[in-house]
């Protein structure tokens, strides 16, 4: 299975915008549903789809309880199953993190590295994060060796970052 992050668009199967009960009934088709404060629009308690595989799971936020505002992917686990998630034909969870960063900086992006283990980028609407609740392979400045979650949002989804004091790369 191949996963293409297409920021601001959504993610392959889930556009942005797309109906609250698609984004339900696509996400069925990938595994087994979680539904939070289905239809909901209040701040922090937004509904949320999340599609359960054996292997990932993607976390569809639905800000206004309607529509798909954000598809939050997960690394993929170890299966059966060969699972690839892509950005621009670079494998996100198999590039090692800071690897895929320099990567993104020499498409001229604009990479904003706001805590230590997270990177966004603003106009694309693209964030990154190597936390992991669990072991995994360190790289030498002692975090995950590889990306742990990644998020598409709509766009100028991370832009109000701009204007604060959060170091640009």
């Amino acid at each position: 299975m191949d996963i293409m992050l297409d920021p601001p668009n959504g993610i392959t199967g889930f556009p942005t915008g797309m109906p609250a009960e698609e984004v339900k009934a696509a996400a069925a088709g990938l595994g087994h549903v979680k539904v939070k404060d289905d239809g909901s629009a209040v701040r922090f308690r937004s509904m949320k789809v999340t599609a359960l595989h054996p292997q990932f799971e993607i976390v569809f936020s639905l800000n206004d309880g309607k529509t798909l505002t954000s598809s939050e992917v997960w690394i993929p686990r170890p299966g059966p199953e060969e699972i690839t998630v892509r950005f621009r034909g670079i494998d996100v969870f198999r590039t090692p993190a800071l690897d895929l960063v320099a990567q993104l900086e020499r498409m001229d992006l604009t990479i904003l590295h706001t805590e230590r283990s997270s990177w966004m980028v603003p106009h694309l609407s693209l964030g990154l994060w190597r936390n992991a609740g669990h072991e995994v392979p360190l790289d030498n400045d002692g975090e995950p060796l590889y990306f742990q979650a990644a998020l598409v949002g709509p766009t100028d989804y991370y832009d109000s970052l701009l204007n604060d004091d959060y170091p640009s790369i």
